[in-house]
């Protein structure tokens, strides 16, 4: 009886010590995507146990800035563009980061790699005109691969950049690009 006792004992203090460790993202680790915010903002399941989620992290796609969501209709498009992306992906990510791993409201701040056909999440929202470009040093690393990207769905009138794109820019699009306002 009392080893059955001195088991359960044992059993609760390992769930309850794994449960409440804290848990980081891991560079280059795949993870499930649980959710969509909107199109520059997703939510990673960073633990789980048998399955069910302990831990959910938000990460912010770095480089890019999608509409709001109030700004109809490109901010259902966008989200619903990402969420594509991401099924294209089986919800399976790759997160890599750059030098800060998160941004001033506690988010992970990330590059998305669609693990099935190696694709930068972030740099298609950019190619195909669902978001801007929106950098901010240290967090530079594919800067250049992103302005071309912004440059190709502009030239070629995609998305936001179409006849029935945006025509209302929020203020830090139009610090990110003072060129374009």
């Amino acid at each position: 009886m009392r080893r059955y006792y001195y088991t359960r004992i044992v059993t609760i203090i390992f769930l309850i010590a794994f449960i409440t460790s804290p848990s980081y993202a891991i560079p280059g680790n795949s993870y499930v995507v649980t959710d969509v915010q909107d199109g520059d903002t997703v939510s990673i399941k960073v633990k789980s146990f048998a399955g069910f989620p302990l831990k959910v992290e938000h990460v912010r796609l770095i480089g890019i800035e999608a509409p709001e969501l109030g700004q109809d209709p490109w901010g259902r498009k966008a989200k619903k563009y990402l969420k594509k992306l991401l099924s294209d992906s089986d919800w399976v990510v790759n997160v890599e980061f750059d030098i800060d791993q998160r941004d001033k409201c506690g988010r992970l701040l990330g590059y998305l790699w669609n693990r099935r056909n190696g694709s930068l999440i972030n740099e298609k929202m950019l190619e195909d005109g669902y978001a801007v470009l929106y950098t901010f040093p240290p967090n530079v690393k594919y800067s250049e691969r992103f302005i071309e990207a912004e440059k190709r769905s502009q030239s070629r009138g995609l998305g936001i950049w179409g006849k029935k794109g945006l025509t209302q820019y929020p203020a830090q699009w139009r610090k990110a690009h003072p060129a374009y306002y």
